[in-house]
């Protein structure tokens, strides 16, 4: 028995063999392709251009082959590895050596991303028993390698853990596998899911699971030519699981039984294997019970006996039955199936023959058929009868209708398929309810499905198309779930990547078959055929020709009629399909009569079978449904045919694999031979992209398909970047992040995510071969160092070897000297006694150290103790430790989130900081712009009155300029018309037309008449007087067919006038809601204008409230003044007081002057009080009139706003509607079009048949005329024949004349409507209409020359006549004298038509002549055409321009909305600052009242202090206590008031503390700025230091060498002078260090060439990239001089067609059109120009040309170059080889010589080998430069390939751009053109219109002001005699109103002191 590992698992020790990676990397090898092999290996020579020169493996050819063919070889690495997905280059070479190499190794399952790629092996492995299920049982997908109990295993533990359905899809061709594996799969479900064993009923349901398949092989599958047990049947198997993961039932679903193979079977292949176990395993009693004969009896099996090798039919037919026992199917029903299985066979003799005289079928020998009932349980009579003449339904009865041969025959093998199909259902049926029957619930399923995969024959049938259609949905399924997979691992790892749903490119396909309308799919227009009686494949196929014949995936095969009808472009290929027979496949139709028997069979098996009879199609109906319409439908509903049918079920299917988790198994087919071990590459190649194998690797490609953990990603490419990764812990991420910034990957060939690295394909590979040299350098360095470290031990072994050789040599000496001397051998008897007496000693010693030695082994052992103990503290430590690290670690990731935060936190407050220095800014220019407004007012005001003498001069130029813009509107209006004129005239030149086209009809009328005498000529020469009679009985048959067929078409005809008139209708409708829109546009800018009017107002008024709000900051600054005046004098009426007091303590008895002087000062201080209250008054009423102001102007700003508002989406509204109107309305247009055509089209039709059936009538008519009347009135009845003739002609030219009067009036209609709508489509429907018109002219010549055709057949017809009565007349020879005279008349006749036939001649070459006319008036109406594109154009530039304007007034619509909301924040904010002055202002109040209140107080103490005179001695310190608390009381007031100046200063200084914060941000940002620019400069100071250090060191190691190139000289001549000493002896020597010498020169050599090499690599470089620049400005040049020259010759071309036209115009028309003259002139000018420009044009593109031939030179040259360059280098590495081994050799001669000669030249020999290990040294250092040198070289030469790669990329990007910017630029041309055209015409009076406005806006303001202030003066004027304070109060309020001026002037004055 085999290990089932070597199936399993892959040798891993041969991929990972160190010389196949060497052989890789070295080799350069890719994949070349290969006719037999698909691909074979190759390596990589050279590279010439497009092409590269490629060394194949095997036979060692060298060929050549385009780049774009070769594919990337992977890495040995990658051999044989289990997911292709991990594949670094993903290409269909690669993934076929993958699964070649696996599959010879025994490994046939492959993993391919979703996939697992199972190719058939061809023989038995030992990889499916219970012990692989085990091991297979619990595992994760990458634990274990590929197989069927894997993914069958995930499955089942994704079912249980997320309780998901699942699925498991086996796709593939036939023999490929698809049921072996199936079996696998129900095989480890049954044992992994299998409940307790007890449980006899459950163990029961796993045994049926398992014997069903038996059961459905025998009646499903059947031998091919591919697979002895090819199932020819899909299936889709739902095993149900309870909550516990048992199995708990199971459910089968089948799909497209092939039962066409119950009849007929193809050469060396078997029906369905029951037949053959029936026939051959049956017993005695069964073979007779069932009617069974011989094989070859039967006709149904069309190969007689096929048997399968390994293979008994017998024993296999005890195995079904006993699985139909297990499945607890009865007998009873056993024998009915076999019974049906049986008769099967019988129908397929019964033979049918065709009688004598009818094609009635009749069945000589009815012994199969007796059979057939016997079997069937049917009466033989009426199954015969049902045969052969069925029952047919003719309205409500029912009729016998006899069958041909082929109907029954054919009848018979439907009725055969149908009883097999159904059989087979049934059992389906039956396996169901089986598996069904526990009563447990099913939790949930796994599904399987088992269908055949995509297939492609040479011709494809209904069958592939539905199998085909098939597989794209599974595709798409799976395109769509590895969309959902690749989504879900991007966003686990937080990668950003556009994804893109791969299932969304089938669905093209998908619709071209299933789509049901609009257009419909394949199956659509299939069911809609089998619906029609007379359709065929034929027609099938031209609907699906009209249908889908333009699109994408569809189109007509380019081969013979014979082949294939049409062609699908399906994912896996392009597919053709024949159509035969799809219309009976589709229908299925079966005889009814022979179901309805079955139906009331005796047999219970066969009636249950055929209990659906009400649905079933019958023949009668296929074949009545000419003579029925109605017929096809059936009794009880609609019938489905098998398209629909398999639709459904396959959208159901699809529903249920949606809402599971899919797991996908491709099958594949090695070779046709059945072969185990071989495997055709070309066969596997095509199934992997019928599989959709190669389709899934298609979609990783578009992403990054290799992907690694950061651990292994470090682990493996760490030795790339050793001085990246800091020492010390660092995180897997952030090590592999600076790992690739190292290696400077292009940042889209990688992403990091947040567990693994992900790359694209192909970057693995590079990194893989930089891996290699990396490692081969290294091992280099390691082996140099390991020979340095060996030949040293082996020197110093040398060294001890001669000093032991020395000891020897002299202890030999001694005992040589020594051994006869007496003394010595005395002291050599005597020394050995001299030990016995230290014994004891000895022993002594040995004891204590035997107790030491214990003592060490006590300690030792306590040491290790310690130290066992503190390993388990250490380790316990390093636990602790390592949770602190992952702790520590989480906190990083932590903070590094929390930096991350914080910096977009920073760039958040950055941004706004940014946002608040750009409002300070913008608020600063507002403080400016209105401080310059203030300085401006107040200039104003000077010259005010100047101004109002200027204002009126402005109004009356106003006036002038106002009636010029009214003489302009005059013009444009004048201009308008002479429009409209030319449209008049437009029109009147498309009467001429008409005309023309009238001439036209008249002259072909003429030319029909030449053609009518032409045709007389040959009647008379022509004898045809027999046949008239039998025509006449005809025709008189036929009058009264036409007669009603004349009626219809007059109504028809009335119908299309009716229609017209309607259509007319319409447009008199669509004209005058067209009026109405343009109203409404009218009106709508009018609004505009009126809206933009009212926004100007705004403004205006905005400006108007800023000037008050600057006049209100003025009073509040003199309002501070008057506080602070007023502070004053309380402050001196205070001191006078306290005068007053000090006074009264002075002189307490003075006199009644004293107190008359009291009184005085009372009296003035109530006068100062009640001015101040005054005072006080007016201000409080000026402040609450200038609030009612400011709110009134305010609320009426913004009732204008939302005015304007509203204004605004109103106009959008009604733009909306107008432009929705607008389109319904051209769509309406489109629609009226077309049916007008339509209509036209059906008038001409209808015209024609009434032309066709009055001629026939005419004919009728004489002939039956000349048959009554005699040969004498001849002549009279050719003359009615011809003015008849003349009617149908008159009659034709008077519908041509309608029909040109109709067209005319449309003409009028569509000019109407192009004057009013102005826009593009109305345009576009004038030339089409201008095309229609051609067209219709180009009909109107085929019928006519088809009316020419049947009055030529109408002639002929008459010269037959006249012959046949030429002979009649000949015959009597009573009418002799009447003949001749009827021969005399006939010769006039003849000179009579001759005369005409000169006329027709005359009248034809007058046709002709019309006709050259009728071409040059087309021309003309093509130049028209032009012009109307012309003016086209100018109307959609027109368009373009109002939406420019549009998109302007949008723009100024927003302005105004930002700056009304700035006016509104700036109102809020000076509202803000009134309020709080308001409160102040009360608050003053309030301390003035309180002030008066306590001068009360004081006034009543001072009357009592008067009265109290007497008592003042008393009073005094009350009064000094009084007068205390009134200076506490004014100290009080006073600090308040300081309080609230100080306020008021705090919050100016806070304003001028944000102006100086933002000042200082502003210098601190600047300040930052000029920092980074600095750390920049410092940064370029430091990298240019670096560089200077650099060249310092490069000089370092220049002087080096050169002082090793001396002190090489020096050593030179030291070995000189010693080899002089050296004997003759010593030639070797000599001779090696000559060669020491060459070498030492050739070194020299070679560091010169690679400096030289390296310098002329550098000049090389530079060049290249100067060639490149240049070669990409050429060929842009080049591209762009090739498009102009194309365009030149084009316009060329047309230039030189319009002026032939032109030409040929002006000769037939030059006196006619004086426009035409113009026209040609202006265009023979332009075809000058055009000329000139096509010279230049070609001189430019002979020079480009120039150019370009030398730019090539030069890159030929380039590329020599290079190539020298690299051969010189490949030189120079094989000349270091050399030096290597001749060193070696050198070293090994020196090592010979220096053993020869150590002996006699000992210090020589020293000395000699310490310079030898100096020179070892230098060569080792030399060696070195080499190798950086050859590193240098192949990092030069990648950077070389990468920089040819982005020079080809920038190639490509800049040739995409250059043909961007060509289109951009000849499209800006165009508008350029457009603009420059129309700006003149739009612009005009925009401006105009615009100035006008804005002057009338500025004069009415400026007047407005100018009668302020001239108001504001007057008052000022008026109120001269107003004291200084109140004038100026009076003053600031009079400029609001002359009305508020005069009661402020009433106000009271204060009497002066």
């Amino acid at each position: 028995m085999a290990d089932p590992s070597m199936y399993l698992y892959a040798d891993r020790n041969l991929i990972n063999n160190p010389l196949a990676q060497a052989d890789w990397a070295s080799k350069k090898l890719v994949w070349v392709p290969s006719k037999d092999l698909g691909f074979e290996v190759g390596s990589l020579k050279e590279e010439r251009g497009e092409e590269c020169v490629i060394e194949l493996a095997d036979s060692g050819k060298k060929v050549r082959v385009n780049k774009d063919d070769i594919q990337k070889m992977n890495p040995p690495k990658f051999s044989k590895v289990e997911d292709m997905a991990e594949l670094t280059c993903l290409n269909e070479a690669s993934v076929l050596h993958n699964l070649k190499e696996r599959y010879y190794s025994g490994l046939i399952y492959t993993y391919s991303g979703l996939f697992c790629v199972v190719i058939n092996p061809y023989k038995n492995l030992p990889i499916y028993s219970e012990e692989i299920v085990d091991m297979y049982k619990g595992k994760k997908k990458h634990e274990m390698p590929p197989h069927i109990y894997a993914i069958t295993d995930i499955s089942y533990r994704s079912m249980m853990q997320d309780r998901e359905d699942q699925s498991i899809l086996c796709t593939g061709e036939s023999g490929a596998g698809k049921t072996e594996n199936t079996k696998k799969v129900i095989q480890y479900l049954a044992h992994v899911a299998s409940s307790h064993k007890t449980k006899k009923d459950q163990g029961e349901l796993e045994k049926q699971l398992l014997q069903a398949n038996p059961i459905l092989e025998a009646f499903g599958n059947a031998k091919t030519v591919k697979n002895d047990n090819s199932s020819r049947f899909g299936k889709f198997i739902r095993i149900n699981f309870d909550v516990n993961g048992y199995i708990v039932g199971a459910n089968i679903e089948t799909y497209l039984l092939e039962k066409s193979r119950a009849i007929r079977q193809a050469k060396d292949e078997r029906t369905f294997h029951i037949f053959y176990y029936m026939l051959t395993g049956a017993g005695d009693k069964l073979r007779g019970e069932l009617l069974l004969e011989n094989y070859n009896n039967y006709r149904f099996l069309s190969n007689g006996n096929v048997t399968i090798p390994g293979q008994q039919d017998k024993d296999l037919f005890a195995e079904t039955m006993d699985a139909m026992r297990i499945m607890s199917i009865p007998e009873e029903e056993q024998i009915g199936m076999l019974k049906v299985v049986a008769s099967v066979l019988q129908l397929g003799n019964m033979t049918f023959k065709k009688e004598r005289h009818t094609d009635q079928a009749s069945m000589p020998d009815n012994t199969a058929a007796q059979k057939v009932c016997h079997l069937m349980g049917m009466n033989v009579m009426d199954f015969t009868r049902a045969i052969l003449s069925p029952r047919i339904k003719v309205g409500r009865d029912y009729v016998q209708k006899a069958q041909t041969q082929e109907q029954a025959e054919f009848a018979v093998e439907a009725l055969a398929k149908a009883t097999y199909e159904r059989m087979f259902r049934w059992l389906v049926m039956r396996i169901n309810k089986a598996l069904d029957k526990t009563k447990r619930q099913g939790a949930s399923f796994i599904g399987i499905l088992d269908i055949a995969g995509f297939e492609i024959f040479e011709l494809n049938s209904f069958e592939q198309l539905c199998i085909n259609y098939t597989n794209e949905k599974l595709q798409q399924l799976f395109n769509h779930t590895m969309f959902i997979l690749e989504q879900e691992e991007y966003q686990r790892e937080g990668i950003e990547w556009s994804f893109i749903d791969f299932g969304l490119d089938l669905q093209p396909c998908i619709e071209l078959i299933e789509k049901p309308a609009s257009p419909p799919g394949i199956l659509a227009l299939l069911d809609e055929e089998c619906w029609f009686p007379k359709a065929t494949d034929k027609s099938f196929v031209e609907k699906v020709l009209q249908e889908q014949g333009t699109h994408p995936k569809f189109f007509k095969p380019k081969k013979l009629k014979d082949e294939a009808d049409f062609c699908i472009i399906h994912y896996a290929g392009k597919v053709d399909y024949k159509a035969d027979e799809w219309l009976m496949k589709n229908m299925d139709p079966l005889n009814d009569n022979v179901a309805t028997l079955l139906n009331q069979s005796t047999d219970k098996f066969v009636s249950e079978l055929w209990k659906d009879v009400d649905r079933i199609v019958g023949l009668d109906k296929v074949s009545g449904m000419s003579e029925m319409p109605g017929a096809f439908k059936t009794r009880k509903g609609m019938f489905r045919t098998v398209g629909q049918l398999y639709k459904e079920q396959l959208s159901k299917l699809m529903a249920t694999l949606r809402n599971t988790n899919p797991n996908f198994v491709r099958c594949i087919i090695p070779n046709h031979e059945k072969k185990a071990g071989k495997l055709d590459p070309q066969l596997v190649l095509d199934q992997l992209r019928c599989n959709g194998v190669l389709e899934g690797i298609r979609i990783c490609r578009q992403g990054f398909p290799n992907r690694i953990v950061f651990q292994e990603f470090r682990q493996r490419y760490e030795i790339l970047t050793p001085n990246a990764i800091p020492k010390g812990f660092m995180d897997g991420k952030q090590a592999c992040v600076l790992m690739i910034k190292s290696l400077e990957l292009d940042p889209n060939l990688y992403r990091i995510g947040q567990s693994k690295v992900f790359f694209r394909a192909g970057v693995l590979a590079h990194l893989e071969e930089e891996r290699d040299m990396k490692i081969t350098d290294i091992i280099i360095t390691f082996q140099a160092w390991c020979r340095g470290v060996l030949a040293r031990r082996a020197f110093a072994r040398r060294q001890q070897q001669l000093t032991a050789m020395k000891v020897i040599q002299r202890n030999c000496a001694a005992y040589l000297k020594l051994r006869n001397w007496q003394w010595w051998r005395l002291f050599t008897k005597v020394k050995p006694l001299l030990q016995v007496s230290r014994q004891e000693e000895e022993m002594q010693a040995k004891d204590d150290e035997l107790t030491k030695v214990r003592e060490k082994q006590i300690y030792t052992q306590q040491q290790l103790q310690d130290l066992e103990d503190q390993h388990q503290q250490l380790s316990a430590e390093k636990m602790a430790l390592q949770e602190q690290l992952q702790a520590e670690t989480e906190l990083c990731a932590e903070a590094e989130e929390m930096r991350a935060r914080l910096a977009a936190r920073k760039q958040e407050l950055e941004e706004i900081l940014h946002d608040l220095e750009a409002r300070v800014e913008e608020e600063e220019e507002r403080a400016s712009h209105l401080m310059s407004e203030k300085k401006k007012m107040q200039q104003n005001i000077s010259d005010l009155e100047q101004q109002l003498d200027e204002e009126e001069a402005a109004r009356q130029k106003l006036q002038l300029e106002k009636v010029t813009m009214e003489a302009k509107m005059k013009k444009f209006e004048e201009d308008v018309m002479v429009l409209d004129d030319q449209n008049a005239k437009l029109n009147k030149e498309k009467k001429m037309m008409e005309d023309r086209i009238s001439e036209f009809t008249t002259n072909l009328a003429e030319e029909e008449e030449k053609s009518k005498s032409l045709q007389k000529l040959k009647t008379k020469h022509e004898a045809m007087i027999t046949d008239l009679e039998d025509r006449l009985r005809r025709e008189e048959k036929q009058r009264q067919e036409l007669e009603k067929n004349r009626r219809k078409l007059e109504g028809d005809f009335t119908d299309v006038h009716d229609q017209i008139s309607e259509l007319q209708a319409q447009i008199a409708e669509l004209r005058a809601q067209l009026a109405k829109k343009e109203e409404e546009l009218q009106a709508a800018l009018a609004r505009i204008e009126e809206e933009a009017a009212q926004k100007n107002m705004a403004q205006k008024k905005i400006r108007e409230m800023d000037a008050q709000i600057s006049e209100l900051q003025d009073d509040l600054e003199m309002e501070r003044q008057m506080r602070a005046k007023a502070e004053k004098h309380r402050r001196d009426i205070g001191e006078e007081l306290e005068a007053l007091k000090t006074e009264l303590e002075d002189t307490l008895d003075s006199t009644a002057a004293q107190q008359e002087l009291r009184t005085k000062r009372e009296t003035e201080v109530a006068q100062l009080k009640r001015a101040l209250e005054d005072e006080a008054r007016v201000h409080e009423q000026q402040m609450v009139d200038m609030r009612q102001k400011h709110s009134q102007a305010f609320d009426e700003l913004n009732e204008q706003l939302e005015q304007a508002k509203r204004n605004k989406v109103s106009v959008e509204k009604t733009k909306q509607a107008l432009e929705s109107e607008r389109n319904e309305l051209t769509i309406e247009l489109q629609s009226l079009l077309q049916g007008k055509g339509d209509s036209e089209h059906r008038r001409k039709k209808a015209e024609a048949q009434v032309q066709e059936l009055q001629l026939k009538f005419s004919e009728s008519e004489r002939q039956r005329l000349e048959l009554t009347e005699k040969s004498a009135k001849m002549q009279a009845e050719l003359e009615n024949v011809n003015a008849l003739l003349s009617d149908v002609e008159s009659k034709s030219i008077k519908a041509t004349k309608d029909h040109s009067t109709l067209e005319s009036q449309f003409q009028d209609v569509q000019e109407v409507l192009q004057e009013e709508t102005r826009q593009k489509l109305s345009m576009g429907t004038r030339l089409r209409q201008l095309e229609d018109e051609q067209n219709s002219l180009r009909e109107q010549l085929e019928e006519e020359e088809e009316a020419k055709r049947n009055v030529e057949k109408q002639l002929q017809m008459a010269q037959a006549q006249l012959s046949e009565f030429k002979k009649k007349l000949e015959q009597d020879s009573t009418c002799l004298e009447s003949a001749e005279e009827g021969k005399k008349r006939l010769q006039r006749d003849l000179e009579a038509t001759c005369q005409r036939l000169e006329e027709k001649c005359s009248a034809y070459d007058k046709m002709d002549k019309t006709k050259t006319r009728l071409q040059q008036e087309l021309d003309d109406l093509l130049v028209d055409q032009d012009h109307l594109r012309q003016i086209v154009s100018n109307l959609e530039k027109k368009q373009k321009k109002f939406d420019q304007m549009l998109a302007e007034e949008k723009n100024i619509s927003a302005r105004y909305a930002e700056e009304r909301d700035r006016a509104e924040a700036e109102a809020r904010e000076k509202e803000t600052r009134a309020l709080s002055l308001t409160r102040e202002l009360e608050a003053l109040l309030d301390l003035k009242d309180d002030l008066d209140r306590n001068n009360k107080l004081l006034r009543a103490e001072m009357e009592d202090l008067v009265s109290s005179k007497d008592d003042v001695g008393k009073n005094v310190h009350e009064l000094e206590k009084s007068k205390r608390a009134m200076d506490q009381q004014l100290e009080e007031m006073k600090t308040q008031l300081e309080e609230l100046e100080d306020e008021l200063q705090a919050t100016e200084d806070a304003k001028l503390r944000l102006e100086v914060n933002m000042q200082a941000m502003k210098a601190q940002f600047e300040r930052d700025l000029a920092g980074r620019d600095e750390m920049g400069e410092e940064k370029k100071r430091s990298l240019v230091k670096q560089v200077r250090e650099m060249e310092m060191e490069l000089e370092d190691e220049r002087k080096q060498r050169s002082a090793a190139v001396a002190s090489r000289k020096k050593l030179e001549l030291d070995l000189k002078e010693l080899e002089a000493g050296i004997d003759m002896a010593n030639k070797n020597r000599e001779e090696a260090l000559k060669q020491l010498k060459k070498l030492q020169a050739q070194m020299k050599e070679l560091i010169r060439e690679l400096d030289d090499t390296r310098l002329s690599r550098e000049d090389i470089l530079a060049q290249s990239k100067e060639t490149e620049k240049k070669l990409k400005s050429m060929e842009a040049e080049m591209l762009q001089m090739q498009e102009e020259v194309a365009a030149a010759e084009r316009a060329k071309r047309q230039a030189q067609l319009e002026r032939d036209e032109l030409q040929d115009e002006i000769n037939n028309q030059a006196a006619k059109n004086v426009q035409v003259a113009e026209e040609r002139r202006r265009l023979e000018a332009r075809i000058a120009q055009l000329e000139e420009e096509v010279e230049e044009e070609q001189c430019n593109t002979e020079l480009m040309n120039d150019r370009m031939k030398k730019a090539m030179l030069q890159t030929e040259q380039m590329t020599v170059e290079l190539a020298a360059e690299r051969s010189a280098s490949q030189r120079v590495e094989g000349a270091r080889s050399q030096m290597e081994r001749q060193n070696k050799e050198l070293k090994l001669k020196l090592q010979e010589l220096e053993g020869t000669v150590k002996s006699k030249y000992k210090a020589n020999m020293t000395a000699l080998e310490a310079k030898i290990a100096q020179l070892e040294e230098q060569l080792d250092i030399e060696t070195r430069e080499r190798q950086s040198a050859s590193k240098l070289v192949r990092r030069t030469e990648k950077k070389l390939k990468e920089v040819v790669l982005q020079v080809e990329d920038e190639r490509r990007n800049t040739e995409q751009y250059k043909d961007q910017s060509d289109k951009l630029n000849s499209r800006m041309k165009q508008l350029k053109r457009q603009l420059e055209e129309a700006e003149e015409e739009a612009q005009r009076a925009n401006a105009n219109r615009r100035k006008l406005q804005r002057e009338l806006e500025d004069a009415t303001e400026s007047a407005e002001s100018m009668n302020r202030e001239v108001s504001s003066l007057k008052s000022k004027l008026r109120r001269g005699d107003l004291p200084f304070t109140m004038r100026r109060i009076v003053t600031r309020t009079g400029v609001e109103s002359d009305d508020d001026a005069e009661p402020k002037s009433e106000t009271p004055e204060p009497k002066p002191e």
